[in-house]
C-alpha cells in the first residue's frame, strides 16, 4: 500500500510553548487514515491515503509557520497499525528523512520519495508556500471566507467594507493561485498513491 507519511517537528520548540495538542485538534477533522498524534517531544505524524487530505493539512501548517514539514511517499508494512507513530516501511523512512532536511530547506518541508513526482509534489508546495507566506491578515480573513462558501459579496457583508475592498484584498491574498495551487497538490497526491484517474 503506498501512502504520503506525515512527519512534522515544532521549531524553536525550546524557546516556545509546546503547540502539538493544539495542532493535533486542529487537523483533526481531515480524511486521514491514521490521525495526526504526537510521537515523540514536539513531533507528530499522520497516515494519508486519500490525495484530498494533503492540501488542507499542508496549508493549515504553512499558516502556523511554526512547523519542519516532512512528507514522506512509499509503501508501508501491512497490516496497518492503529495509530500512525507504530508504522513502519519505506514511507516511515522516507518522512523521517523529509522532516530532518526540512530544517535548512525552503518553507521549512521537504517531500521525499522513489517516484519523480515526490520532486513535482515538492516543487509546487514550495511555491505554493511563497504565495501564502505574503498573504496578511486581512488575505486569510477573505481567504477563510471563501472556503466557507461564501461569496464576495457576501464576504463584504460579514466583513462590514466594500465588495471591491474584497476583490483587492482577495487579489492581494493570491486567493485564485491558492485555489490552483490546491488543485495541483491533490492532483500530485492522487499520482503518487496511484489514485489518478486521468
Amino acid at each position: 500500500m503506498t501512502v504520503l507519511v506525515l512527519t512534522v517537528d515544532q521549531r524553536t520548540s525550546r524557546t516556545t510553548p509546546d503547540l502539538v495538542s493544539d495542532a493535533v485538534a486542529g487537523l483533526a477533522d481531515l480524511p486521514l487514515r491514521l490521525p495526526f498524534e504526537r510521537t515523540t517531544g514536539d513531533e507528530m505524524q499522520a497516515v494519508l491515503d486519500d490525495p484530498t487530505a494533503l492540501p488542507p493539512a499542508v496549508e493549515r501548517l504553512l499558516r502556523d509557520g511554526t512547523w519542519h514539514i516532512g512528507i514522506g511517499v512509499g509503501t508501508v508494512d501491512e497490516p496497518l497499525p492503529d495509530n500512525a507513530r507504530a508504522g513502519r516501511g519505506p514511507a516511515y523512512l522516507h518522512a523521517r528523512s523529509a522532516v530532518t532536511t526540512a530544517k535548512n530547506s525552503p518553507w521549512h518541508l521537504r517531500v521525499v520519495g522513489d517516484d519523480g513526482a515526490a520532486r513535482d509534489l515538492e516543487s509546487v508546495l514550495w511555491l505554493w508556500a511563497a504565495a501564502l507566506g505574503r498573504r496578511s491578515e486581512k488575505g486569510w480573513e477573505v481567504a477563510d471566507l471563501v472556503d466557507q462558501g461564501l461569496s464576495y459579496e457576501e464576504a463584504a457583508v460579514r466583513l462590514g467594507i466594500s465588495q471591491s475592498a474584497v476583490s483587492q484584498r482577495a487579489q492581494a491574498a493570491g486567493l485564485v493561485e491558492g485555489r490552483r495551487a490546491r488543485e495541483v497538490v491533490e492532483h500530485l497526491a492522487a499520482r503518487l498513491l496511484g489514485k489518478d484517474d486521468t
